[in-house]
């Protein structure tokens, strides 16, 4: 397997490169007997749980209340882990790992950030066309829920 190496900018010794895939957060928001989706407004265009990058020297709790923040207007609160989402082919434009989670929130959402706007709606009705895997996501979310798991 050939491996690629980048000049050290300190002493331009060869050093190995790595790829590595992206951290990413998702965020279920439960208000009002529903979820929140956003519709995002950068490719891939549709409807999305919450969520985005992991910032360096950031935490996953910290990035997902950020995201959260930034997407819908909410703060979020009893942030309970769901799971993690690996499939090298859930995000066509890069390899990313998602962490998930499940929040609360109260209050009054509004679209913002990467967010062209948002509904919130019942687990029953929910979008036949969603973004990612955002769609075995709320299965499993669905079904962990039903089982009292989350």
């Amino acid at each position: 397997m050939p491996f690629d190496y980048l000049d050290c900018p300190k002493c331009g010794e060869k050093v190995r490169s790595y790829r590595n895939p992206f951290p990413t957060v998702d965020i279920i928001i439960e208000i009002n007997e529903g979820i929140i989706l956003i519709e995002r407004k950068n490719e891939p265009y549709g409807w999305a749980i919450p969520g985005g990058f992991v910032d360096y020297g950031e935490s996953l709790e910290d990035a997902a209340v950020r995201e959260a923040q930034e997407e819908t207007s909410l703060q979020i609160s009893n942030l309970r882990l769901l799971g993690c989402y690996s499939d090298p082919g859930r995000d066509k434009r890069a390899h990313t790992i998602s962490t998930v989670y499940a929040a609360t929130a109260q209050g009054i959402p509004k679209a913002a950030d990467d967010a062209a706007a948002l509904t919130i709606f019942p687990l029953e009705k929910l979008p036949q066309e969603l973004c990612f895997d955002h769609r075995q996501i709320l299965d499993d979310y669905r079904r962990m829920k039903s089982q009292g798991n989350i």
